[in-house]
């Protein structure tokens, strides 16, 4: 038996074990690994890194093993690539470059000079060599395999009868191999199962003269026609992708909460901000309890679009860039809704018909707004921001030869702007509530009728609606796959 000393020993080395073991787990967003290549990776735009350190407990269940949760983990991983497809309708797939001056940018460039250093070399030899060049024509002709359709029968069996590696080989140890002439043919060939967005670079491949430097071109373009063949595929397969990614989504994170005790902790937070249990009957009538989980569901959505409000619920991880993004186009705008308003009232009539004021200064105040993603950021900005309408409405009033601004209009204006600092200034309160209850009403709606624009947005309805078309796609597929989570947490609050 083991004495008290040892047996404490044991423990807190089980503990660090454990903990070792969820603390090397990193979980970054990729790609599957058929969309990837050594020489080229791709990545989603408007695609922020995907983490879930913050779900992974401090303190797993000591009987989870390393593999559990590495399994786990890259479920979630192909979830969030599943997830961006999904709720993406221009998902595409992107080369990804090194940045400038970075060591993997000095090494590619480095191994790139010495490939194509070696193959002009060999070339210059006499007689020539082409060890290089076979090896550069093999692959080629591997890529071009990828690239050719299963329709395309006829190129495809041309291609094979041309770029017979063996024949290649022969011509090569007889000295007769005429690279020039196959990269041509390779040309040819490419001008015929390219996107249409490759051609000007195919012509202009077709016109050079220097047998390296049409090559590196050949790669170059070859590259870039298999991203467009796996973004051609996506949007094939877009809508089977959409169809099973619920489903998937559903399993994936169901094998993730396995290993994760309390998985769900800050997304009850979340959900319950409005919970007011004085004020709900206790029931158990499952639609009772779910029209209350539409509406709590509803309120803690439209949560997410105010500053200084973080969508950090388990449940929002996939989609937390792209809820800060859409908080940020908001709020930005509720900010411009106001001062809009102010203006009109400031100066009434000279200014109230005038279209290109509202976009002049919309453009204006979305440039200097670009920048500000918290009540902190706007009070460093807005100082620049009534400048700026000072000098939109000077220009405007002298173009329509209306009477100047006096200095008691202009200081009193210039006051009111300053005061929408503060997020309780009336005016802002009541731009900020028409755009919450016009969202309120959309996502409640149990039609697709159209919704009047709130008044005194009217010259904002182009940003607002598609704020609203992001919003709302977001909204369902995150309701469809986390619906039963979240019924289950109203539930339990319920009868607690």
């Amino acid at each position: 038996m083991l004495n008290r000393k040892q047996k404490m020993e044991n423990d807190e080395e089980q503990k660090c074990n454990v903990k070792e073991a969820t603390t090397s787990v990193p979980v970054g967003y990729q790609s599957d690994s058929h969309l990837e290549t050594e020489e080229e990776n791709v990545k989603g735009p408007k695609t922020s890194n995907f983490t879930v350190g913050g779900l992974i407990g401090a303190s797993p269940p000591k009987f989870v093993s390393l593999e559990e949760i590495i399994t786990a983990a890259n479920g979630m991983k192909n979830m969030a690539l599943a997830h961006e497809i999904a709720v993406d309708k221009n998902f595409q797939l992107q080369k990804l470059e090194p940045d400038d001056g970075t060591f993997h940018r000095k090494v590619k460039e480095i191994m790139h000079k010495a490939f194509w250093n070696l193959l002009a070399e060999q070339l210059d030899e006499d007689p020539p060599n082409f060890t290089q060049a076979l090896v550069l024509l093999q692959e080629i002709k591997e890529t071009l395999d990828e690239l050719v359709l299963p329709h395309h029968a006829k190129i495809r069996e041309n291609l094979n009868e041309v770029l017979d590696v063996n024949l290649i080989k022969q011509q090569a140890e007889n000295c007769v191999l005429n690279f020039h002439h196959y990269a041509q043919y390779v040309i040819s060939i490419m001008s015929k199962v390219c996107a249409p967005v490759r051609d000007e670079k195919i012509r202009e491949l077709s016109q050079k003269t220097d047998v390296i430097e049409i090559f590196k071109g050949i790669m170059e373009v070859l590259q870039l026609m298999r991203l467009d063949l796996a973004n051609f595929t996506i949007t094939m397969m877009r809508p089977n992708i959409v169809a099973s990614s619920i489903e998937y989504e559903k399993a994936k994170f169901a094998e993730f909460l396995k290993v994760n005790t309390n998985g769900l902790q800050f997304t009850e937070k979340w959900l319950l901000r409005h919970f007011d249990s004085i004020k709900i009957s206790s029931s158990s009538d499952v639609n009772t309890v779910g029209q209350l989980t539409h509406c709590l569901l509803t309120e803690a959505y439209l949560d997410l679009l105010e500053w200084d409000f973080s969508p950090n619920a388990e449940t929002l991880m996939l989609d937390q860039s792209r809820l800060l993004e859409l908080r940020d186009k908001t709020s930005r705008l509720s900010i411009i809704g106001s001062i809009i308003l102010l203006v009109n009232n400031a100066v009434g009539a000279p200014i109230l018909g005038v279209s290109s004021f509202k976009k002049n200064i919309k453009q204006h105040l979305n440039v200097l707004l670009d920048s500000v993603h918290s009540n902190k950021d706007l009070e460093s900005i807005m100082p620049n921001i009534v400048l700026q309408v000072k000098t939109d409405l000077k220009v405007t009033l002298e173009e329509i030869n209306a009477t100047p601004l006096s200095s008691e209009i202009e200081t009193l204006l210039e006051g009111q702007i300053l005061d929408l600092i503060n997020p309780e200034h009336k005016i802002r309160h009541l731009i900020n509530l028409r755009i919450r209850q016009f969202l309120q009403k959309i996502i409640l709606s149990q039609t697709a009728a159209p919704q009047q624009i709130p008044p005194g947005l009217s010259s904002l309805q182009e940003e607002l609606t598609a704020i609203v078309a992001q919003f709302l796609i977001l909204i369902s597929h995150n309701r469809s796959v986390f619906g039963n989570y979240y019924q289950e947490i109203v539930t339990n609050a319920l009868i607690t």
